[in-house]
Parts: C-alpha cells; structure tokens; sequence
C-alpha cells in the first residue's frame, strides 16, 4: 500500500490525507487505463455470464466530457442548494411497484436511511425507511448510497419528501393511474454520459412535461474510473430527482475485473430497479407496469439464450401480461437487434434468434434500443422483413457521450429501415389511450429542440392493428422442448 510522505509542524496530517488521496487518484487511473485496454481488447462472447457482443467497429476519437451544466436554468425546486456532508446528493426517483417510488441519493456521512414525505410542503405527515449500501472498486470507496421505497402514493400526485433528516425539502409527481384508456407521456434517451451534448440533451427533457423517463443503457460512462459515477449522478439529480427514471445496463456498466471485481457491482448498487417486485433474480431484467403500458427492460449483457434465467423470467412475464388493462407492451435493451449503421453490426443477433420469436407472439409494440449513436426508425418488421405485425424498432443511443457519433450507414438502405440520422437528440412516446400513441423524436443539435420524426403508432393489441392473435403459449413451448 502507499506511504505518506512526512509532514512538518500544523497541518502536515491533513496535506498528508490530500496527497495520498492523491496519489491513490492517480494509482486508480493508471489501473483503470490498463484494465480499460486488456478488458477491450479480449474476444469472446460469454465471460463469467455476462456476454460480451463485438463488432469491428472502430470508435471515433472521444469528446471532451463536460462536468457543468445549466442549473440556473433549472426551476428553484431542482437545485442543489447545499454540500453538507449529511444533505442529499445525486438523487433520483424510480418506479418500485404499483403506488411506490423509490427515492435513491448518496451522502458522504452516515445518515437515517428514511425518507419523511405529503402532500403538503413543508407537512411531512408520513415517513419511509430503507437500506444503506456501500461498495469497493480498486482504491475506490464509494459514500453511503440510500434506498427508501414511498407508498402507497396516490396517482397523478405532487408529493413533497426530504431524505435523512436532512438538506432542503424536494418534490416528485406520481405517473398516471393505471387503465387502458388512461395517457401517459414517456422521455425515452439512451447514451447518455456527461458531455455538452448532454447537457443539451438534459434541458431540453427538462422542458417536456413527461411522465416516466425510459432508459436504454450506458449511463455515465465511468469505464472503471468510480469517480464518473459520482459526477454522472450530480449531473442527472436536478433532472431525476422529480421524475421516474427507469434504466437498463449497456455495455459500459459492465465494469469487470477478472479476481477483482464483478460485472455491474457500482450500476446494481447505484441504480436498484424494481427487479424483485417483477419476479426477476437480476437488476438486469425487469419489468413493471404504469398506466396503460406493461414495460420489459431487458438485459443485453447477461445470458438471454432460451436456457437462460433471463428468457424463462420473460416467459413467466409475458404470460401474466393482459392486453385489456395494458394494451401497449414495450420493450427496451440497449444492443439494438435492427441496425443499419456499421457501428456495432450484428451485436443483437444472438438475443433477437433467442428472443424475437417470443416478443412477436406476445405482440410486443415497439422496441428502443440504445449502443448506436445515432437515431434509427423501422417500421414494423419480424426475422428481418417488413410484417404489419411486427416490432417497430427503434434504435436512440443519441443521449449524448463522449464518443461522438455514428456516422456510416449501410448502402444500400435495408428495406426495413424508414429513417436514420446522425445527431444527438431524444424521443417523446405519448400513449393517448389503448389504440394509439404518438412517436416523435427531437434534434438537439440546435439551441432549441427540433422535431425531425413523428408518427401515429397503433397498438397491436387492438382490433384496428389487423393482426391474428398468436398462440405466445404455443411458442413459449416450442422453445421449452429444445
């Protein structure tokens, strides 16, 4: 282990304390970049059962990550107003089963792991308790990250909370209630990282009135270096602190370190998704309802082959769907299966052979998918043609990251494939009632949001949608037999 230096007179303990932290900073990037290098550079496919998916493909050199964004454009509510080591940082709220939330933030002293929440600011007439969780990487140590779940909460309600006992007080809206006719607007972005585009991408969700964020995978971008994930989640809690985020991994949460460490141990340990509330053994597939919508996030990076626990949990999940009460069933990954950009061709072909089959049967919607960055539209297809009755793919890794844009596309254009454009951006996905739903998706590339795609999506659960029922058990069983 290091040695500190000797400090002379008043003070030498605490310049001591900074230069170790130093010089353990300085320790932990240099292992990061060798373990960065070897771990990228190794083949293969399945690695202590997390599958690895490569292409030839060649990043493009990174952008300059930026770690400020616009708080003073933000309304007063959302800002960090203190750095106490016991006031809340890097919040963020999720969805943890029918009329709960879970409100997640991370303090640097020990704290009630409780939550005191109303109706009426400044009334907390209810309070929540939960679990603090703590976790090792390298020399990194992270602080004290708190997870409390709220409820039952009413619907379609404003409720004022303060985390701990401590810091100002903040406020998150409940989604809509549950119905088949009943609306619900959805943010949808993957990709996101810390950069400028970000930033971009970020106040400009900010301005929507949406109801539910919807995430398709790589988060912060900390490729191993730990203190990412801190300035990733200062960067988002303005944001996710008053709505529902709900995120599936990417390739980047992977994080493993042969003897070390195990795969996704700081995205598990940050970001807690309501998986054992769906019947899932793993944060890495879940799903959940809301409105008119029965939502699977699925993973991309664990076993999904038709042994797989992954893919028996979706069989058990699909069968328990009803289409009366959630007419709209979408899902979402990060390895796009419907990709005409030459960056990362083919990754999703192993999870779509194993998984397509079963999604069309169940009439799966639409499938966002991230990886990709740049946006892509299909229209309704299955096993790689156009079917009315098909998943509408779409692939939106656009969020924003420092690896810049995708920017080579497949010539000819597939037949399957309507639109595809290199730009950073977001979707909107607005569920009017159980027949239809209005997609679109803005360019942030300017200093105002531009529309650029939208359409009118019918359900295929509805009779207008043409499509004969599939028997999803029978399919379910043909897969069971092999």
């Amino acid at each position: 282990m290091m040695m500190g230096g000797g400090g002379g007179g008043g003070g030498g303990g605490e310049k001591g304390s900074g230069l170790r932290k130093i010089r353990m900073q300085i320790a932990t990037e240099l292992v990061v970049a060798v373990v960065f290098n070897l771990v990228m550079c190794v083949p293969g496919e399945v690695v202590g059962g997390v599958v690895r998916q490569h292409s030839f493909y060649v990043r493009p050199p990174a952008a300059s990550a930026s770690r400020s964004f616009a708080v003073d454009k933000l309304p007063q509510q959302q800002k960090k107003s203190s750095s106490s080591g016991t006031d809340p940082d890097q919040m963020h709220v999720s969805l943890a089963g029918p009329g709960q939330m879970k409100v997640t933030w991370v303090t640097a002293s020990e704290v009630p792991a409780s939550v005191q929440y109303g109706k009426t600011s400044g009334q907390f007439t209810k309070i929540a308790s939960g679990v603090t969780k703590q976790y090792s990487y390298i020399f990194y140590e992270s602080d004290l990250i708190h997870h409390v779940i709220l409820g039952p909460l009413e619907p379609s309600t404003i409720y004022f909370y303060r985390c701990g006992g401590f810091g100002p007080e903040y406020n998150f809206t409940t989604p809509p209630p549950a119905g088949p006719n009943v609306p619900i607007k959805f943010a949808v972005v993957g990709d996101l990282g810390q950069t400028d585009w970000t930033a971009s991408t970020l106040e400009h969700i900010a301005t929507l009135d949406y109801d539910v964020l919807l995430f398709a995978g790589d988060l912060s971008y900390a490729d191993f270096y730990q203190p990412r994930w801190d300035t990733f989640g200062q960067l988002v809690s303005p944001y996710a602190n008053y709505r529902p985020w709900m995120v599936t991994e990417g390739n980047h949460e992977i994080e493993h370190i042969p003897f070390l460490t195990e795969s996704f141990r700081s995205y598990n340990t940050r970001w807690e998704m309501p998986y054992n509330e769906s019947g899932s053994s793993s944060n890495l597939y879940y799903s959940f309802e809301v409105a008119a919508a029965h939502i699977l996030m699925l993973g991309s990076y664990t076993d999904f082959d038709t042994n797989s626990p992954q893919f028996k949990w979706l069989q058990a999940d699909l069968e328990k769907v009803d289409r009366s009460k959630t007419p709209w069933l979408i899902a979402v990954l990060h390895a796009p299966w419907y990709n005409s950009n030459s960056a990362h061709q083919g990754e999703g072909n192993k999870m779509m052979a194993a998984m397509e089959s079963t999604l069309y049967a169940a009439k799966v919607d639409i499938m966002f998918a991230g990886h990709v960055h740049a946006y892509e539209r299909a229209q309704r297809a299955y096993l790689m043609k156009p079917d009315p009755c098909g998943i509408m793919y779409i692939t939106i890794g656009d969020g924003g990251n420092r690896e810049g844009l995708a920017t080579t596309w497949l010539d000819p254009q597939p037949v399957w494939s309507v639109l595809r454009e290199s730009s950073f951006g977001h979707g909107e996905l607005d569920i009017v009632n159980a027949t239809h739903a209005y997609w679109s998706w803005h360019r942030n590339d300017d200093a105002e949001p531009v529309m650029a795609d939208s359409l009118w999506i019918t359900s295929l659960s509805t009779a207008e949608s043409r499509c004969v029922s599939s028997n999803l058990k029978a399919v379910i069983q043909s897969h069971s037999t092999h």
